[in-house]
């Protein structure tokens, strides 16, 4: 990294075109390399400082040495895991802000409950990460919970951290709306899509699109919106339809409408050279509906558990309360040897 980073420093010097593509892409790449290497120096010093500490207790076996010792090798794992997975976001758009889908499936109000827990759950987990949310659209369950909702998540690695989310997410609980008190499996779809930078160019015409205006949704009462300032975009040649509702003006319903129409339409068209480029290698997609990734248990006992990585967590109430670092570290540690014994795979090909 040291070694890309002299090499980029050497390009910028003897660049004149600042405003160019190259030039931002490399002022980029510095950055993204600069912090990197931030990265491993404060974890480099942090870990000689146990060491010392253990030094310490060598020489005196002191019982306060050795508490601290402890105190700070506890500090140091939490820091260290936070860091690791900062590191494992190296894939195009993992500094991207993200676009979050929500979608009851099976399971009726059951799964529109659900829908709206995994919505709290996710905007709990980026406020806490400091990050920037709007819930640009949804759609109110008859009885209770949502049938859909989008998310626009701002700020940096938004999508990186995220993008391990996209899946079934199936709940097993006893349900509340049932009068017998029945075990009941509900499922709930997430999509995940980076929002696309400005400077990506993706021509939208403006004949290809329908807009329509509606009023907001709501509960009723004082709530409900008088005028129709929520917009829906529908682009007639791909049938993608957007929705916001979000903004306090049509106008800017409309701007957001179309920034996430913008980047769902780019995300299309690079699946579309994905697929093209694995039927060139014979390699099939796995369809991701009905291939739940995590499984929400709260009868008869307690668990979540991902199906991908096999991590659990007995915390369940934390979970759905946001804290799902873990089970994004484990993902991203778990994409990473899987990227890793695929290249081993074709070295040895």
């Amino acid at each position: 990294m040291e070694n890309q980073l002299s090499y980029i420093e050497e390009k910028l010097q003897n660049n004149i075109h600042w405003d160019s593509p190259e030039v931002k892409g490399l002022l980029k790449k510095r950055a993204q390399i600069s912090e990197r290497l931030s990265i491993f120096e404060n974890l480099n010093r942090k870990f000689k400082d146990i060491l010392e500490w253990y030094s310490l207790y060598k020489e005196e076996k002191s019982p306060e040495i050795f508490g601290a010792l402890l105190e700070e090798l506890s500090y140091f794992e939490k820091i260290f895991k936070a860091e690791e997975s900062k590191l494992l976001l190296s894939e195009e758009y993992d500094q991207s802000s993200a676009i979050l889908s929500i979608h009851a499936g099976t399971g009726g109000t059951d799964a529109q409950d659900w829908a709206s827990i995994l919505l709290r759950m996710y905007v709990k987990w980026a406020e806490r990460k400091g990050y920037n949310v709007k819930i640009v659209d949804f759609l109110p369950g008859e009885e209770a919970g949502i049938k859909n909702a989008v998310l626009l998540i701002e700020g940096q690695k938004a999508y990186g951290y995220l993008k391990g989310e996209k899946g079934v997410h199936r709940l097993i609980r006893i349900s509340p709306f049932n009068a017998n008190s029945k075990r009941h499996t509900s499922f709930v779809s997430v999509t995940v899509i980076p929002e696309i930078e400005k400077d990506i160019e993706i021509e939208i015409k403006s004949e290809d699109l329908k807009i329509e205006t509606m009023r907001a949704s709501g509960h009723g009462g004082q709530h409900v919106n008088k005028t129709e300032t929520a917009v829906r975009i529908t682009h007639l040649p791909t049938g993608i339809m957007v929705a916001c509702q979000n903004e306090r003006s049509q106008y800017l319903n409309k701007m957001t409408a179309l920034k996430i129409l913008k980047s769902k339409l780019y995300q299309l068209e690079k699946q579309k050279l994905d697929q093209k480029k694995e039927s060139l290698i014979g390699e099939k997609k796995e369809i991701s509906w009905g291939n739940q990734i995590r499984t929400y248990t709260l009868h008869p006992y307690k668990v979540v558990k991902d199906h991908r990585t096999n991590y659990e967590s007995y915390k369940v109430d934390e979970v759905l309360d946001g804290e799902i670092d873990d089970f994004i570290r484990e993902y991203l540690l778990w994409k990473s040897r899987q990227k890793l014994k695929k290249q081993q795979s074709g070295e040895k090909k």
